[in-house]
């Protein structure tokens, strides 16, 4: 297992999800689809984030509640639906329930910053 821990990552689009895999391996992440984190089954490593696409956040309630039912970590939510600027990244995070959101686009920094920041928030 890397020392920063396992990062489950949902996302639909290949290129993006290839892109997250590729930022937060660099940085020192284990990072694996659910359908890998399934496979290891009892050799699997606990997740300390999962990093979940949501299309919309209006009907994001369905999809955060069945992973937090699989996964016993904070979530991070993605969005290209979600309002730029802290104020309303906040107020959708604490609406969803989750650790953080991150509006799409985003760059390696932000992405980098709100993992620790969700990671940090589980201390």
């Amino acid at each position: 297992m890397n020392p920063k821990g396992c990062v489950i990552v949902l996302e639909e689009d290949a290129l993006i999800r290839d892109l997250l895999e590729r930022w937060l391996g660099e940085a020192g992440y284990e990072v694996l689809s659910p359908q890998l984190w399934q496979a290891k089954d009892g050799q699997r490593s606990v997740p300390w984030l999962v990093v979940a696409d949501v299309p919309s956040p209006k009907d994001a309630d369905a999809l955060i509640r069945s992973l937090e039912a699989v996964y016993a970590a904070p979530i991070l939510v993605l969005s290209a639906r979600f309002r730029r600027g802290l104020a309303g990244s906040a107020e959708a995070a604490r609406r969803l329930g989750v650790k953080r959101v991150l509006p799409k686009p985003f760059t390696r920094k932000e992405l980098l910053s709100a993992v620790r920041e969700s990671l940090e928030a589980t201390d």
